[in-house]
């Protein structure tokens, strides 16, 4: 296995963050080899941890990565910025990430139609808003025009959200939403990343879980999500799960904070996404 880390910078879009805390592609690769037939081309899994756009938890970040990786796939976890930097330079960075690991689909082995994004509650937010914005005129300025990358080589292919932050409306996660767009907003800038209204044909295909307990981000937003996609016509595989609050990451005592986060009943997501995955 090789460990990279990328910087991932996008200063000359106009988004520069804290000098102190610069983004950062981390890059967790698996080696060919002639006796695993499927090392060549392998699906790539890039992970977004939450943090309602504060903080990056490292519970949502490397330990899923390697649960990734120890079903095969390449895996990577992108350190965003989060405040003081406002939207849209997560996104930007997101999609310059994705970008990137199709530009070395080649040499770290990964299948260039098979790359995709998981991300919890804000880092939800930001997957979603990737997913449901990669064709909009606003984002492809600033990644094409400014930033000259190919056109559409930021797309992903498809979207695992995990009770993910969706609506700026009354289900909404206020610190989120304040760390992301500031405290008096736009009207039309709380639409635009309320992603339930951003889902069009164009929206990826997207795996979606969530507790019907979280006090923090409510399920509603999952649930908004869900239907908004159904609408679209756009794939769609959803479980709401009983029991268990919010940030409940692998629900076992690997990423455990809480003994309240440890969930069996629910930890069984990971294998779903992973089933999820390998239909695709």
């Amino acid at each position: 296995m090789k460990y990279k880390e990328l910087s991932v910078d996008i200063s000359r879009a106009g988004c520069t963050g804290d000098p102190e805390n610069q983004p950062v592609l981390e890059a967790y690769l698996l080696d060919e080899s002639k006796e695993l037939k499927n090392s060549r081309e392998r699906t790539a899994v890039l992970v977004c941890p939450g943090g309602a756009y504060r903080f990056r938890s490292a519970r949502e970040g490397e330990p899923i990565a390697m649960r990734f990786l120890a079903r095969g796939m390449q895996a990577f976890v992108l350190h965003y910025s989060v405040a003081p930097a406002k939207f849209p330079c997560a996104l930007v960075e997101l999609a310059v990430s994705v970008a990137c690991i199709r530009e070395h689909a080649k040499e770290w082995h990964i299948d260039e139609k098979k790359i995709f994004l998981c991300g919890f509650s804000a880092g939800g937010h930001l997957c979603a808003s990737l997913g449901t914005m990669h064709r909009q005129d606003f984002l492809r300025r600033i990644l094409c025009d400014t930033l000259r990358l190919r056109e559409g080589s930021w797309r992903p292919d498809g979207m695992i959200l995990a009770y993910p932050v969706i609506s700026s409306g009354s289900c909404t996660h206020e610190e989120s939403r304040e760390n992301l767009i500031g405290r008096h907003p736009a009207d039309s800038l709380v639409s635009q990343v309320s992603l339930e209204k951003q889902v069009t044909e164009e929206t990826v295909p997207t795996f979606l879980w969530h507790t019907w307990e979280d006090d923090a981000v409510p399920v509603e937003n999952s649930l908004l999500f869900a239907a908004a996609l159904r609408r679209a016509g756009v794939s769609c595989e959803m479980h709401i799960y009983e029991k268990g609050g919010h940030g409940l990451a692998l629900c076992d005592e690997v990423t455990e904070d809480l003994p309240s986060q440890i969930r069996p009943d629910v930890s069984g997501w990971l294998d779903l996404a992973v089933r999820w995955l390998r239909r695709r």
